[in-house]
């Protein structure tokens, strides 16, 4: 089988506005959490997200391109070209007919739909929408203008399943370089989503947390006060390569994937199974794929959102998967970065890559106080990054409508 390994990684947070700032922020706890600054919060009932820090468009594009591109689509295009000059690549010396871009979003240009039907509903009834407003909202666009920008050919698309997109779409990428239909993707996600829209609307359905007088300390995976989820912004991009390829142009490789898995609660509309039904059934697929087993896995990058049921469900399957197994370590980066809804996936698989190239367990913070029947199941990894001799990563997201995707990362070896 094609092998596929990371080549380029590239990273823009609420902890960091680059992959470096943003492993450094995740290994020392640091919480992206703070008021909302993009909108008046005083009427509504979570006044706090984790939104990107001293970010300007103007530093990134020129006036024209800012008019061209909602904010999901500028964050995809800087992680991007930190992934590309990461993975030091240089597209005119490629086959670009065989490198595509399988990117995702959940909500695309949400923040574009919103203001311009704000403008329009404000208004005398005359409709005086920007040229723009289409390929702005529309969820794909990003892959499109990333290809766009780079030239690049191959396969094209936006893979969609709420909060379980980027990991769908690096699964997807997995997939089409091991069926020999591409030799690189450009792969992960973006969200734009701190808008009156995006917290109105999760606020009514009580999935956040109104933690008001203390946003550092709200997004509290496994704890027993906790109380929702905080919202993220930003994006995370891999560079993803078949592995003769990769070592033909001479590529340092950061990481392999080896396994992905996708099924689905058929449950809930918003909820997920209580005992973790779809979760089982994509953890155990990503490791078949893998070809291991499940006292192989060393870490998992738990979905863990910070919400009653869904964290105790992901609890209640992964017991099912691996049994009462100490040795196991887990943690929930979005306790620091937030939900980044479908762009989390992207940064925690960053997340695992990093923790198996430094042999480092980043964090859980903020959680104390584990229920009871949960609490001597695996390694937390509460507080502070864990030194840890680390050979696989699983990474599992899930989203609105069931969906269910893990993927496992492995340590690159020749």
């Amino acid at each position: 089988m094609r092998r596929v390994v990371i080549t380029g990684i590239g990273a823009l947070t609420p902890i960091g506005n680059n992959l470096a700032d943003y492993w450094t922020s995740l290994k020392n706890g640091v919480s992206g959490a703070a008021p909302i600054t993009k909108f008046d919060t005083s009427k509504f009932k979570a006044t706090f997200a984790c939104e990107l820090k001293n970010y300007d468009a103007k530093d990134h594009f020129d006036v024209k391109e800012i008019r061209k591109y909602d904010p999901f689509s500028q964050y995809a295009l800087i992680a991007v070209d930190e992934a590309v000059r990461h993975g030091n690549i240089d597209f005119e010396t490629l086959n670009r007919d065989r490198i595509g871009v399988i990117w995702g979003s959940g909500n695309g240009g949400i923040q574009t739909f919103q203001d311009q039907m704000k403008e329009y509903c404000d208004g005398d009834g005359t409709p005086r929408f920007t040229p723009y407003f289409i390929p702005r909202i529309l969820v794909d666009i990003a892959s499109g203008v990333i290809s766009i920008k780079y030239g690049l050919r191959g396969v094209n698309f936006c893979p969609v399943s709420a909060c379980a997109t980027s990991n769908t779409a690096m699964i997807e990428a997995f997939n089409y370089i091991k069926w020999d239909k591409a030799d690189m993707i450009i792969t992960g996600g973006s969200e734009a989503a701190i808008t009156e829209s995006a917290i109105g609307g999760f606020s009514s359905a009580k999935a956040l947390s109104t933690r008001n007088d203390s946003p550092q300390t709200a997004s509290r995976p496994f704890d027993i006060s906790r109380d929702g989820f905080v919202m993220g912004e930003g994006a995370g991009a891999l560079i993803v390569e078949e592995y003769e390829h990769a070592k033909k142009r001479g590529a340092t490789i950061y990481g392999e994937i080896v396994g992905g898995g996708m099924a689905a609660d058929a449950y809930h509309l918003t909820g997920t199974h209580p005992e973790g039904d779809g979760a089982v059934l994509g953890m155990k697929e990503a490791m078949r794929e893998a070809g291991i087993s499940a006292d192989q896995i060393d870490y998992i990058n738990m979905h863990a959102t910070s919400t009653h049921q869904g964290d105790n469900s992901e609890l209640i399957a992964a017991k099912r998967v691996f049994g009462e197994r100490k040795s196991l370590s887990i943690s929930a980066t979005k306790s620091m970065t937030g939900h980044l809804l479908g762009a989390a996936g992207a940064i925690e698989g960053i997340a695992c890559v990093m923790a198996l190239q430094e042999n480092i367990v980043p964090p859980t913070i903020n959680t104390t106080d584990i229920e009871p029947e949960f609490k001597d199941l695996f390694d937390f990894t509460l507080g502070k990054a864990e030194p840890k001799k680390l050979n696989y990563a699983m990474s599992n997201t899930f989203g609105f409508g069931g969906h269910i995707a893990s993927i496992i990362f492995k340590k690159f070896e020749e």
